[in-house]
């Protein structure tokens, strides 16, 4: 089925085997030695600029932004590439709004650059909460896939190695957390970015070259062969089946650009940088290794419609998730050499590091706040070594409880939880940093009534949009149950996430609101300028 020869998956097979030992031994190599909880956390904050960038690229850069965007592009065109266009814009408003404030107020967890205004138990327990609540089910989707993704490069279709496949990930994942810490993982995700976008750009520049490097050539065979003709080059697509796919697209569009980058595996890498200044340059890194990565996957998404038509894609996996793959395929022509069998594997290879270092990434931000915004705050006395204790055996909780999850709806479309933690992000995380930074009568209640009311409020709206059901592609394709007029949550839950943390804080009552914002006033050099930061 996936036209991939036997020399091409034996040589996969032996480079997956391969990095896997390799990133592995880096992470212990780079992991913390004995209980430096500094170490584990932030790595001592001995990244460069262009080291950390990349790590930042590659945390941000997960197998479901490449799987899922790409199939968008080569299934729908235009509105593919505006959403990863939006993918870039969102880590731009990281980069010039909250990069440096969070740097500036946190020290390990968004849970200490919350509490550095507002101290208190109740502000690190919702923020502990909300993090599980917006990257488990991000973990969840990621994993689940995995069986198919590795059958679909391996050539094998048993449920039984799919299911081995996704233990075997899932404990290397756990492995790579609680033995390298921030700074092994950092490395792992540079390997990663640069695997991906070295090997993506040899694969995007063969395509051009097959439609003698004119871009509008490439786009237009896309579009004859997409099944729609010129719509493929316009907006609506995507959302067409709606009763408004405008507002629909825009809704999309809100969410990705507020939630994505303010997830807490991505701002958390911002905690390594040693200044204002290197937060600077290392977010220009990471927004300039995105940007080409979004160039890259359009053009090998719209190559993948070009030179194999909408129907082949669909065949090989409904949700287009595999268009990488056949696009990096379709680049090399009908008859393969060894240098190009090479370049396949070089892809197939950065396709699995993306796997095993995004899902790495977001563990470690699950086991960070357990740990220390949880565990450590209910109990006290909390030393170094149980901390990093409890750390380590957090990242071996989540892991295992997202692993055995994944084992039971490996069969299933569970795709509505890639825009969950998305919108998650969007409707809690995002009103909640730009108030908190921001706005000095912000109150302990109004941030609570942001985090608690914007995710509850997103996971209410996500079960009645048609990802979960109404639709053949939805996670409960035969029921219908979809009484929400969009896809995703955005124009309704991120409105309603930042009103109801000015609700909050209107109805604390004038005592609260002054006393915040001498709170505040002490902090506010700190969190703005980085003056006289607080280390406590």
């Amino acid at each position: 089925m996936t036209g991939f020869s036997s020399s091409a998956q034996a040589m996969s097979l032996l480079a997956f085997m391969t990095v896997a030992t390799i990133t592995l031994l880096l992470c212990v190599i780079a992991g913390p030695e004995g209980d430096d909880l500094q170490e584990f956390y932030t790595g001592y904050r001995s990244l460069s600029p262009v080291r950390n960038g990349l790590a930042i690229a590659g945390d941000y850069i997960s197998a479901v932004t490449v799987g899922s965007t790409c199939g968008i592009i080569a299934l729908f065109g235009y509105d593919g590439v505006v959403l990863a266009v939006s993918t870039a814009l969102s880590l731009m408003l990281l980069m010039f709004l909250l990069a440096e404030p969070l740097r500036n107020a946190g020290k390990f967890t968004m849970g200490d650059a919350l509490a550095q205004r507002m101290p208190g138990p109740s502000v690190r327990i919702a923020m502990c909460a909300t993090t599980l609540m917006a990257l488990i089910p991000l973990v969840l989707l990621q994993l689940a896939g995995t069986g198919d993704l590795l059958a679909f490069i391996l050539g094998f279709s048993s449920d039984a190695l799919k299911t081995g496949c996704i233990v075997g990930i899932g404990a290397l994942m756990i492995l790579y957390t609680a033995l390298g810490g921030m700074k092994g993982t950092a490395l792992i995700q540079i390997v990663k970015i640069v695997m991906l976008l070295g090997s993506g750009a040899i694969v995007a520049l063969l395509i051009l070259r097959q439609f003698a490097w004119d871009p509008g050539a490439l786009f237009a065979a896309a579009a004859a062969r997409s099944g729609v003709g010129p719509a493929f080059l316009h907006s609506g697509l995507e959302f067409s089946g709606g009763s408004a796919p405008r507002i629909d697209m825009i809704s999309t569009q809100l969410t990705v650009v507020l939630g994505a980058a303010c997830l807490p595996h991505v701002t958390m890498r911002m905690f390594t940088a040693s200044s204002a200044r290197q937060v600077r340059r290392s977010m220009t890194w990471a927004v300039s290794s995105v940007a080409l990565f979004v160039l890259i996957i359009t053009v090998v998404a719209v190559g993948a419609t070009a030179l194999l038509g909408r129907d082949t894609i669909l065949g090989a996996d409904p949700t287009g998730r595999t268009a990488f793959l056949l696009g990096s395929r379709a680049a090399f022509g009908v008859h393969v050499s060894t240098g190009e069998t090479l370049l396949f594997t070089l892809v197939t290879t950065a396709l699995f590091l993306t796997l095993l270092g995004s899902v790495a990434g977001m563990i470690l931000a699950c086991a960070n706040t357990l740990a220390h915004d949880l565990f450590a705050v209910l109990r006290t006395k909390m030393t170094p070594r149980q901390e990093m204790t409890a750390a380590r055996l957090s990242a071996l909780g989540v892991g295992s409880l997202t692993i055995f999850l994944a084992t039971l709806v490996q069969n299933r479309n569970i795709q509505p939880l890639a825009l969950l933690g998305t919108s998650i992000g969007a409707s809690a995380l995002a009103p909640a940093m730009v108030y908190s930074f921001f706005w000095r009568r912000y109150t302990r209640t109004g941030l609570l009534c942001t985090l608690i009311g914007g995710t509850l409020s997103t996971l209410v709206l996500m079960t009645g949009t048609n990802l979960v059901s109404g639709s053949p592609m939805a996670a409960f394709p035969h029921s219908d149950f979809n009484w929400f007029p969009f896809t995703t949550t955005g124009l309704v839950s991120v409105p309603l996430g930042f009103a109801l943390g000015w609700a909050g804080t209107v109805l604390s009552g004038r005592g609260q609101a002054d006393e915040q914002r001498r709170e505040y006033a002490a902090v506010e050099a700190t969190i703005l300028a980085g003056v006289a930061r607080r280390t406590g």
